[in-house]
């Protein structure tokens, strides 16, 4: 079973913000530490990330996404609207 893990947003312990404060390279073993925003695609939850991918991959075509997903145009289009919304929630200057 290959389940994937997704990255948490938020503190188990007292509910507050998670940011990213460390990278590695796993092949030369360089590492960043620091504290960084996560890009506002990443705060979105894994439906939403899933929908944008394939909004892209369908060249932005939401009467293709329709038939992909077997949902009528208006039901993409109101998905599409609120992952829009979702994303202006977000400071764009933490970018």
């Amino acid at each position: 079973m290959n389940k994937e893990k997704r990255l948490p947003k938020l503190c188990p312990a007292c509910g507050g913000e998670l940011r990213v404060t460390g990278m590695r390279c796993p092949d030369c073993d360089t590492g960043i530490t620091g504290e960084f925003h996560l890009p506002a695609l990443l705060q979105l939850p894994g439906d939403e990330q899933r929908f944008v991918l394939q909004f892209v991959l369908s060249s932005g075509s939401l009467k293709e996404m329709a038939a992909k997903l077997e949902l009528s145009y208006p039901t993409v289009r109101n998905k599409l609207d609120e992952i829009i919304a979702h994303l202006k929630a977000y400071d764009p200057q933490d970018e």
